[in-house]
């Protein structure tokens, strides 16, 4: 146990919760592209839902939180660049729903 717990880098309780947050960060950022999927299973072409910006929004937070707590530049240059366009995204789709809507006339 110790040789896995070294492995993984957890010398303490929050180490741990780091990990923990990040194996989160992980599932939350891949959970968008099964709802991507099953949407457009459901709609028989492809799709991208608000729901799959959300989590990739959401996640790529988290990823970055763990990434910065860690020391990856990596990963914190990925999520920053990331989640740039994936609040770009949100910020067209509200846009798009702002102007579909009827006019009061």
């Amino acid at each position: 146990m110790n040789d896995i717990l070294a492995y993984l880098k957890i010398n303490s309780f929050a180490d741990f919760m780091w990990l923990a947050l990040g194996l989160v960060a992980q599932l939350m950022f891949s959970l968008r592209f099964i709802i991507q999927w099953l949407v457009s299973e459901k709609e028989k072409r492809s799709v991208i839902p608000a729901a799959f910006w959300w989590f990739s929004v959401i996640g790529g937070i988290m990823l970055l939180a763990y990434g910065i707590h860690r020391g990856e530049p990596i990963i914190i240059l990925g999520q920053v660049l990331g989640i740039v366009v994936y609040i770009r995204n949100l910020m067209l789709l509200h846009q798009g729903r702002k102007t579909d809507l009827p006019s009061e006339s």
